[in-house]
């Protein structure tokens, strides 16, 4: 299990945040915050937690941060746009 870790860390919490933001806020704009900032924090606690002996730090988070930032955002913006089509369509008179 400890091999599947970073597929966790840097793929997979950060879209299910993503789809929580935007779940929970409806709105594209706070959702994309706060789907930022918490794959951020996510991220470095996990780091954190997953390196006691301090092997990983604040500046090994910044540097891999890109990835699970841009699933976050990208599960934000999916969910969104799915959400928002079925709406579209259906408010029409046809």
């Amino acid at each position: 299990m400890r091999h599947l870790a970073p597929l966790l860390v840097l793929f997979l919490l950060p879209v299910l945040i993503g789809i929580g933001a935007e779940l929970w806020l409806r709105e594209v704009k706070p959702a994309s915050l706060a789907a930022t900032l918490g794959s951020a924090l996510v991220v470095y606690l996990c780091l954190a937690a997953g390196a006691p002996d301090a092997t990983w730090n604040w500046l090994a988070a910044l540097l891999v941060l890109p990835v699970p930032i841009a699933f976050a955002l990208a599960a934000v913006f999916i969910c969104y746009g799915r959400t928002h089509a079925r709406r579209r369509h259906g408010g029409r008179g046809g």
